[in-house]
């Protein structure tokens, strides 16, 4: 079965840098584009950034723009975002998800139980 299992939320304070990972199992991750969204307290739920799938190209929200990357490694099935630069405001649980239909969550047909990101000084 398509499983997503995220990793590498922590604490880290304004400023600071993450690594998060996404390890996809039960499907061919090399035919799938990958998305990271995030979902704030009390707030909907916001794509992040999308990545095809041979990482020949990688797409922004215009919030997080020159601050995060998403990258690939197809050989170890694995998704990931580097955060730089954090903010309190992008506290958040951060998921990744299999993206079928563009980048927003209607098109997500798999997504991961999340990795909590707290951005607090």
């Amino acid at each position: 079965q398509v499983q997503l299992v995220e990793s590498g939320g922590d604490l880290a304070q304004p400023g600071g840098s993450l690594r998060l990972s996404c390890a996809a199992s039960g499907f061919t991750f090399s035919s799938y584009a990958m998305s990271w969204a995030r979902q704030a307290p009390g707030k909907g739920l916001e794509w992040v950034s999308g990545i095809y799938s041979d990482g020949s190209d990688t797409y922004y929200a215009d919030s997080v723009k020159g601050r995060f990357t998403i990258s690939r490694d197809n050989a170890k099935n694995t998704v990931y975002l580097q955060m730089n630069s954090l903010e309190p405001e992008e506290t958040a649980l951060y998921y990744c998800a299999r993206s079928v239909v563009g980048w927003g969550a209607a098109g997500y047909d798999y997504w991961g139980q999340g990795t909590q990101v707290t951005v607090s000084s």
